[in-house]
Protein backbone atom coordinates (compact mmCIF):
# COMPACT_ATOMS: atom_id res chain seq x y z
CA UNK A 1 0.00 0.00 0.00
CA UNK A 2 1.07 3.23 -0.85
CA UNK A 3 1.96 6.08 1.84
CA UNK A 4 -1.26 8.05 2.33
CA UNK A 5 -3.94 5.82 0.46
CA UNK A 6 -7.39 6.15 1.65
CA UNK A 7 -9.04 2.96 2.98
CA UNK A 8 -12.44 1.33 3.47
CA UNK A 9 -13.68 -0.92 5.64
CA UNK A 10 -15.36 -3.87 5.11
CA UNK A 11 -18.38 -4.60 7.63
CA UNK A 12 -16.15 -7.61 9.70
CA UNK A 13 -13.00 -5.11 9.50
CA UNK A 14 -15.70 -2.10 11.13
CA UNK A 15 -17.02 -4.54 13.64
CA UNK A 16 -13.38 -5.57 14.72
CA UNK A 17 -11.80 -2.06 14.94
CA UNK A 18 -15.12 -1.13 17.22
CA UNK A 19 -14.25 -4.19 19.27
CA UNK A 20 -10.67 -3.41 19.70
CA UNK A 21 -10.68 -7.44 18.40
CA UNK A 22 -7.17 -9.51 17.31
CA UNK A 23 -8.65 -10.22 14.30
CA UNK A 24 -7.70 -7.07 13.03
CA UNK A 25 -4.18 -7.54 12.44
CA UNK A 26 -1.81 -4.68 14.19
CA UNK A 27 -0.58 -3.69 10.93
CA UNK A 28 -4.23 -3.26 9.42
CA UNK A 29 -4.46 -1.32 12.74
CA UNK A 30 -1.45 0.62 11.62
CA UNK A 31 -2.63 1.90 8.53
CA UNK A 32 -5.64 2.46 9.43
CA UNK A 33 -4.85 4.94 11.94
CA UNK A 34 -1.96 6.45 8.75
CA UNK A 35 -3.77 7.06 6.04
CA UNK A 36 -5.47 10.46 5.25
CA UNK A 37 -9.34 9.25 5.06
CA UNK A 38 -11.21 5.68 6.22
CA UNK A 39 -13.98 5.25 5.37
CA UNK A 40 -17.41 3.16 5.33
CA UNK A 41 -19.79 2.11 2.98
CA UNK A 42 -23.09 3.21 3.91
CA UNK A 43 -24.31 -0.37 2.80
CA UNK A 44 -22.34 -1.49 6.46
CA UNK A 45 -24.85 0.38 8.48
CA UNK A 46 -28.10 -1.46 6.59
CA UNK A 47 -25.70 -4.75 7.28
CA UNK A 48 -25.42 -4.29 10.89
CA UNK A 49 -28.59 -3.44 11.45
CA UNK A 50 -30.08 -6.42 9.69
CA UNK A 51 -27.68 -8.21 11.78
CA UNK A 52 -29.18 -6.85 14.86
CA UNK A 53 -32.82 -7.26 13.70
CA UNK A 54 -32.04 -10.92 12.98
CA UNK A 55 -30.17 -11.25 16.89
CA UNK A 56 -27.37 -12.52 15.18
CA UNK A 57 -25.51 -9.51 16.45
CA UNK A 58 -25.77 -7.78 19.72
CA UNK A 59 -24.45 -3.78 19.83
CA UNK A 60 -24.97 -2.19 23.73
CA UNK A 61 -27.27 1.25 21.28
CA UNK A 62 -29.07 1.03 18.32
CA UNK A 63 -27.47 0.45 15.18
CA UNK A 64 -27.89 4.09 14.41
CA UNK A 65 -26.31 5.47 17.77
CA UNK A 66 -23.39 2.74 17.66
CA UNK A 67 -22.57 3.51 14.18
CA UNK A 68 -22.69 7.42 14.91
CA UNK A 69 -20.19 6.42 17.96
CA UNK A 70 -17.45 4.57 15.93
CA UNK A 71 -17.98 6.50 13.42
CA UNK A 72 -17.10 9.73 15.32
CA UNK A 73 -14.73 8.07 17.83
CA UNK A 74 -12.42 6.32 14.96
CA UNK A 75 -13.02 9.31 12.40
CA UNK A 76 -14.48 7.62 9.83
CA UNK A 77 -16.13 8.87 6.65
CA UNK A 78 -19.50 7.60 5.43
CA UNK A 79 -19.65 6.70 1.83
CA UNK A 80 -23.07 6.90 0.40
CA UNK A 81 -24.59 4.31 -2.06
CA UNK A 82 -24.44 6.11 -4.80
CA UNK A 83 -26.06 5.52 -8.24
CA UNK A 84 -22.53 4.61 -10.28
CA UNK A 85 -21.85 2.39 -7.28
CA UNK A 86 -24.95 0.45 -7.12
CA UNK A 87 -24.99 0.08 -10.75
CA UNK A 88 -20.84 -0.88 -11.03
CA UNK A 89 -21.80 -3.12 -7.95
CA UNK A 90 -24.32 -5.79 -10.33
CA UNK A 91 -21.85 -5.49 -13.08
CA UNK A 92 -19.45 -7.26 -11.23
CA UNK A 93 -18.24 -10.59 -12.46
CA UNK A 94 -19.94 -12.84 -10.27
CA UNK A 95 -17.40 -14.26 -7.61
CA UNK A 96 -18.96 -13.28 -4.60
CA UNK A 97 -22.47 -13.06 -4.19
CA UNK A 98 -22.98 -10.48 -0.96
CA UNK A 99 -24.04 -8.09 -2.27
CA UNK A 100 -22.78 -5.67 0.59
CA UNK A 101 -19.91 -6.75 -0.05
CA UNK A 102 -20.32 -6.17 -3.93
CA UNK A 103 -21.20 -2.70 -3.12
CA UNK A 104 -18.06 -2.33 -1.11
CA UNK A 105 -16.00 -3.52 -3.92
CA UNK A 106 -17.65 -1.25 -5.96
CA UNK A 107 -16.86 1.84 -3.81
CA UNK A 108 -13.70 1.22 -3.46
CA UNK A 109 -13.23 0.43 -7.62
CA UNK A 110 -15.01 3.67 -7.88
CA UNK A 111 -12.83 5.41 -5.52
CA UNK A 112 -9.62 4.17 -5.66
CA UNK A 113 -9.55 2.81 -1.94
CA UNK A 114 -7.61 -0.09 -0.43
CA UNK A 115 -10.24 -2.48 1.53
CA UNK A 116 -9.74 -3.90 4.76
CA UNK A 117 -11.06 -7.18 4.48
CA UNK A 118 -10.40 -10.86 5.46
CA UNK A 119 -12.09 -11.78 2.64
CA UNK A 120 -10.22 -13.53 -0.18
CA UNK A 121 -12.67 -12.80 -2.65
CA UNK A 122 -12.05 -9.11 -2.68
CA UNK A 123 -8.67 -9.71 -4.67
CA UNK A 124 -10.47 -11.41 -7.17
CA UNK A 125 -12.10 -8.04 -8.35
CA UNK A 126 -8.80 -5.99 -8.65
CA UNK A 127 -8.76 -4.20 -5.73
CA UNK A 128 -6.11 -3.47 -3.16
CA UNK A 129 -6.67 -5.45 -0.22
CA UNK A 130 -5.02 -5.60 3.67
CA UNK A 131 -5.93 -8.22 5.70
Amino acid sequence: MAANESLILDTCALLWLAAGDKKLSLAALQKINDPPAVYLCAISGFEIAIKVAKRQLKLPLRPQDWLNKVTEHHDLTVLPLTLDICIASVELPPFHDDPCDRFIIAAAKLNDLTVVTADDRFGRYSVRTIR
